[in-house]
């Protein structure tokens, strides 16, 4: 098997779905510092892709409109509301943050009964965007060793503790996170991103979906203690290397933005 062919079939599998033209807008902005851009790279990225100019500027009065991003009336978008939040967690995952830990854990207990399937549903993602594990129905916990914390909006939803859990700390992280299953998808992206270096416009769609896949797999990373993993843990590995690729990527994007 060539090269060009794995990297296509790691592209199809990366894609939860065919990258609409809200998604390859909304990537391009998340990645820039500040998430701002001229329409005419937005339409020009969105070429890439198979998606027209008139799909284009449609998906951005649509995000406009949802209050997702902001224009200057110049030609110039930028995002708000909630996807600059999730930049900011993004950014966050891709720092990885954490602090020494004294052996306590974070504990939650969700005290709301008979809430809707859309207030659980949102409830579950401020659990998990905290990097919580679930390990039975309404009780969540993690290391106490990062600052992040459930979104405040919903913490009549939940009560808080501290504490030490009686069981092995190690066995009991293995339950709670799929370590295993992270760790070899973090070192075959560490590969992948080694074997596609940023040279050209070829590599900016395949680059573009890559890129992709390392944020959403950082954003999984449970930022674990080092004393609860078994081994080499590839988190800092991943964002390291990534970094370098992603400046690379960043510099050809924008070389080839020149010529839209």
């Amino acid at each position: 098997m060539t090269q060009e062919s794995e990297i296509t079939q790691d592209t199809v599998r990366d894609r939860r779905a065919p990258f609409t033209a809200r998604s390859v807008l909304a990537s391009a902005l998340l990645g820039e510092d500040p998430p701002e851009l001229p329409v005419a790279h937005l339409v020009h990225l969105a070429d890439l892709f198979g998606i027209n100019q008139n799909r284009a500027r449609v998906a951005l009065s649509r995000m406009s409109a949802a209050g997702e991003v902001t224009t200057d009336g110049r030609g110039r978008y930028r995002l708000a509301g909630r996807l600059l939040d999730r930049q900011e967690r993004q950014e966050e995952s891709r720092r990885g943050r954490t602090r020494p830990w004294n052996r306590q854990w974070r504990l939650v207990v969700v005290t709301t009964s008979g809430s809707s399937a859309e207030d659980r549903a949102a409830r579950r993602k401020r659990l998990m965007l905290a990097r919580l594990a679930e390990q039975r129905e309404g009780f969540w916990l993690r290391p106490d060793n990062t600052d992040l914390r459930p979104d405040p909006a919903g913490d009549a939803d939940f009560a808080l503790y501290t504490g030490v859990p009686d069981a092995d700390p190690v066995r009991l992280a293995a339950e709670l996170w799929d370590l295993e299953g992270w760790a070899g998808r973090a070192t075959e992206l560490c590969t992948r991103l080694d074997r596609l270096p940023a040279k050209g416009p070829a590599d900016l769609a395949p680059g573009f979906e890559l890129s992709a896949a390392v944020l959403r797999h950082l954003q999984a990373d449970p930022l674990l203690p080092a004393e609860l993993l078994v081994g080499t843990w590839p988190g800092p590995a991943l964002r390291g290397i990534y970094d370098q690729w992603d400046r690379r990527y960043r510099q050809v994007l924008r070389a080839w933005a020149r010529t839209a």
